[in-house]
């Protein structure tokens, strides 16, 4: 991918995005997450030399593009199935997956555990260690709270002083378009050059390149089976019926020992 010249990259990121929504329409997982991150992903590939450089991802859910960029794109139809890839980053799967996660809140503390440690730690060290905040304004459910509301603040232009990752002694760089990938890989190439803490503010689009992701990003999260074109959810009548998930077992089950 590294060989591509920059102008073909627009043509990846469109092959990338209807790649990954053909597959989950049919063997589902995590949707919104993954397309929100096509660019990013596509621009991180191409400026750093992974796995030479440690690619930790905080959410695991956004890490399809990646599985598919790094040797997997052969058997990501076995995403998330029996004996199949896992959906998130998984160190014995591939040495591009430098760190297991799942959900969030890991990578910062792991990516200086791996150069040095925490948030509060990386500002005063000289750690090569580059944060890239994707802010779509939204988890699985709508983001609420004080930091929420200071990036939303950042993004309209509201806040004009006092930058917060700065007084933790970040360099800090943003907010830029993250569905634009040469400005992306622009600043990623700039941020490259610069030694010590780095960080990134990208806003973006979870469910980005189809329309009823980006319109209802909770229910497309994980919209289980869906028409890839039309982006319709498919009816479950008519499909064998499914034993109950566990996380709705064990929901139950503590329930009724409570």
């Amino acid at each position: 991918m590294r060989q591509l010249n920059k102008d073909d990259l627009p043509l990846l990121v469109r092959e990338l995005r209807e790649f990954i929504i053909t597959i989950v329409a049919t063997k589902e997982g995590h949707l919104g997450a993954s397309l929100g991150v096509v660019e990013l992903t596509i621009a991180l590939h191409y400026v750093f030399n992974t796995p030479e450089d440690l690619l930790i991802w905080d959410v695991g859910h956004q890490a399809y593009g990646h599985k598919i960029l790094t040797g997997r794109k052969d058997i990501f139809h076995t995403n998330r199935q029996f004996g199949g890839i896992s959906g998130f980053p998984k160190r014995n799967e591939s040495e591009y997956d430098t760190f297991g996660v799942g959900h969030s809140s890991t990578s910062i503390s792991a990516a200086l555990g791996m150069a040095f440690e925490g948030l509060n730690h990386a500002g005063v060290t000289d750690a090569n260690l580059l944060v890239i905040l994707n802010d779509n304004a939204i988890g699985i459910d709508p983001s609420v709270g004080a930091l929420k509301q200071y990036l939303t603040n950042v993004k309209i232009g509201a806040q004009k002083q006092d930058n917060i990752f700065e007084a933790l002694n970040f360099n800090y760089s943003g907010p830029i378009y993250g569905h634009d990938i040469y400005k992306v890989i622009s600043e990623l190439e700039r941020l490259k050059s610069i030694k010590g803490p780095k960080f990134l503010h990208l806003i973006t689009t979870k469910g980005k390149g189809l329309k009823q992701a980006e319109d209802n990003q909770v229910k497309y999260h994980a919209p289980g089976k869906f028409d890839a074109k039309t982006g319709e959810i498919l009816s479950k009548s008519g499909f064998i019926q499914q034993p109950p998930k566990y996380q709705d077992v064990f929901g139950y089950t503590i329930v009724e020992l409570a």
